[in-house]
């Protein structure tokens, strides 16, 4: 059991894995410690969908520039590994059967490229002739960029022709894609710990803080009590981030909620293994014998499964052959962080029949859903779904949270901003955007009372 550490982190999802690879791989600090009462990417680091997207919306272009940035980083590690990480680039392909909603998708379109997403090739088959491609296996160097609008049916028979013959108009964000979540924060661990970082099993139980900076960290392993004296601590800890901030005396501005995915075969092949991540922008009817109905109608606690469901079911072709990932939330609320996490005993089916709704033929393996892989976690989130990384108002104390859906995708470029914040290096421009300090500003108040984002998962 170490005494001292140049840098104490609590928890070891791919956040405090990410911030212990670039404080010793990148800036040579060795004497890292990282304190995880689970083995490393246990919660919710190993249960996500593991897509990444520069798609994000304004207020601003923090996000994008982020994410960009976390990208170009990803990119290079895929590069550098001979692609361990399994990145692909096969893009987010928003699909809807409303040909009114053209106009949306191509204002949509416009907004998000102003943001920094790149440029956008329209094909509405109203005689344009840009090109539009798709090659989900050739190289990231030779994907495009940018987004592009089709509402040409010809191009969506030819391209996307598995989608329902209704499908009118698609937008396909282009820099996106799926990698492995394991396979990446074990690669960040292993990097780190080669590089002088220790893990260690235990259970952070309080920061000692003297003179209003910290100066050790509190932990229990195996019962008994330890201290480690640092003057660096990062809180890290995920779905947890709230109670450790408490220890600091820190309130921290964020909430939980639980989310889920399914994987079920497809052995029928009914979604290509070569499809993007789709999003279906439609509401979601389910499907239900006359039988069904009348069950669900007589009970108050089932009779919103008649009603139209929220929009956004996606999937995309799995990790192990014929296998189909689904995520969906048709309804969440903030809950605080428990585990082993609960999932609602008819999530499986109730995901299989949205599908169904889009994809009929997947009928046939309603009847197996007991067989259906399925998991979740938790998204701990800001109001604005923007993450908190930066120092907190105690010296030597930092967090990296917040981090919703996108804890994955921009583990690496998260892990490098709260290390420019530790170091003293130079901050990116978006940086300020994500500091715990912004809530401060009376004009981002004033701002979060408007906030609407969209076109987000």
């Amino acid at each position: 059991m170490p005494t001292r550490a140049d840098v104490v982190i609590c928890g070891a999802g791919i956040a405090g894995i990410a911030t212990a690879y670039y404080l010793t791989v990148h800036h040579g600090i060795r004497d890292v410690v990282l304190i995880e009462n689970e083995r490393p990417m246990t919660l919710t680091s190993a249960k996500p969908i593991e897509g990444y997207r520069n798609w994000w919306p304004g207020p601003g272009d923090a996000m994008v520039r982020f994410m960009n940035r976390s990208i170009d980083l990803l990119e290079g590690l895929a590069t550098d590994t001979n692609n361990l990480i399994g990145l692909s680039r096969r893009g987010y392909l928003f699909a809807t059967t409303d040909a009114s909603r053209r106009s949306e998708f191509q204002q949509v379109a416009a907004e998000f490229s102003a943001l920094g997403v790149g440029d956008v090739r329209e094909h509405l088959g109203n005689g344009t002739t840009t090109p539009y491609t798709y090659t989900p296996d050739a190289p990231i160097s030779q994907q495009p960029g940018g987004v592009d609008v089709i509402a040409n049916r010809a191009l969506i028979e030819q391209h996307f022709g598995y989608l329902p013959a209704a499908t009118r108009v698609l937008l396909h964000a282009r820099r996106c894609g799926w990698f492995g979540a394991n396979r990446t924060g074990m690669y960040l661990l292993e990097q780190a710990q080669q590089h002088g970082a220790t893990l260690l099993r235990g259970t952070v139980a309080g920061v000692q803080v003297e003179q209003g900076r910290v100066a050790g960290v509190h932990l229990v392993q195996d019962e008994t009590p330890h201290t480690i004296k640092t003057a660096t601590f990062v809180n890290a800890a995920g779905p947890y981030v709230q109670d450790v901030g408490r220890m600091l005396g820190v309130e921290l501005p964020v909430y939980t909620e639980p989310h889920f995915k399914i994987a079920f075969r497809d052995p029928a092949g009914i979604i290509p293994r070569h499809a993007p991540l789709i999003i279906w922008m439609d509401t979601i009817r389910l499907h239900w014998t006359d039988a069904e109905r009348a069950q669900l109608a007589a009970a108050h606690d089932t009779r919103w499964l008649l009603d139209d469901l929220p929009a956004e079911m996606h999937w995309r072709p799995g990790n192990e052959p014929q296998s189909v990932i689904v995520a969906w939330t048709y309804r969440t609320a903030p809950m605080r962080a428990t585990f082993p996490l609960t999932i609602e005993p008819r999530y499986p089916e109730l995901v299989m029949r949205a599908m169904t709704s889009v994809f009929p033929d997947l009928a046939q393996y309603i009847a197996t859903t007991p067989a259906l892989e399925y998991d979740g976690g938790y998204y701990t989130r800001t109001q604005e779904n923007r993450p908190l990384v930066g120092p907190l108002p105690i010296d030597g104390a930092y967090v990296i949270g917040a981090l919703s859906g996108f804890g994955l995708m921009g583990c690496v470029g998260l892990g490098e901003l709260i290390t420019a914040h530790i170091t003293g290096g130079a901050l990116p421009p978006y940086a300020a955007a994500f500091d715990l300090r912004r809530y401060a500003a009376p004009d981002y108040q004033r701002l979060l009372t408007n906030w609407h984002a969209t076109w987000q998962l």
